[in-house]
């Protein structure tokens, strides 16, 4: 499965079906924008450009103004990523307002890019997005567990922090994949749709990464994928 980032505009509602489970009627995580060119990837691997993709795809349309007070930046800083980001067709103007005062939204629910290319500067380039998602989430992880004291008791037994190592072929990794992703599908909806979210639920971050490991041996030896066996550092 290509690399994915975050949900945003309203996909179709999900509704229970006959035996009272939540299932969406169409694929939410259809409505993709793909990355390709190298040039659209480098400009998509910044973190304040991630973030006002996904703050759009949460509470757009807003304008750079709104944005600006939303995380902090500068109404200038928020205007020129805005418009970087609508360059490579990550956002757009939405109807209504002028100049800094104009409203954006975001195309497309989800962003994904190759996990895979023959073109260097391709793979390059993704690579460097995947870094810098990487970084994104051990900062937005970090404040998380800086301020997860303050939550009720319940909260905190349900989040999840945790790994473990398993032997697998690059098949049944996807396969896995894909079956984690189904299993999230029928929520999505709820990002963008107040009415179908439980009283008491609350914005979470699923972070979905697993990747092959590679180990330096202690003396020094050549590294080797999967040589140190399964090592869980936590309950999944």
């Amino acid at each position: 499965m290509s690399p994915r980032s975050e949900p945003s505009q309203q996909p179709e509602p999900v509704r229970p079906d006959a035996d009272g489970e939540l299932r969406p009627r169409s694929d939410p995580f259809a409505d993709c924008i793909q990355l390709s060119d190298p040039r659209a990837l480098r400009a998509y691997a910044h973190p304040t450009r991630m973030e006002l993709v996904g703050l759009l795809r949460r509470e757009g349309p807003l304008t750079a103004t709104r944005a600006a007070e939303l995380t902090g930046q500068s109404v200038a800083s928020c205007s020129y990523h805005l418009r970087m980001l609508a360059k490579y067709d990550l956002v757009e103007e939405a109807e209504g307002g002028r100049g800094r005062e104009k409203p954006w939204r975001a195309t497309a629910q989800f962003t994904g890019w190759p996990g895979h290319s023959d073109d260097p500067e391709v793979t390059e380039a993704s690579t460097a997005l995947n870094v810098a998602l990487a970084e994104n989430y051990f900062t937005k992880m970090s404040h998380a567990l800086e301020q997860r004291a303050a939550l009720p008791r319940a909260w905190q037994q349900a989040e999840q922090y945790g790994d473990v190592s398993l032997y697998l072929t690059a098949d049944e990794l996807t396969e896995l994949g894909e079956r984690v992703t189904e299993l999230l599908s029928p929520y999505v909806a709820r990002l963008q749709d107040p009415g179908a979210r439980p009283a008491d639920a609350r914005l979470v971050s699923f972070l979905q990464v697993a990747f092959v490991r590679h180990i330096e041996t202690r003396s020094g030896g050549a590294s080797r994928p999967g040589d140190d066996g399964a090592d869980g550092g936590g309950a999944l």
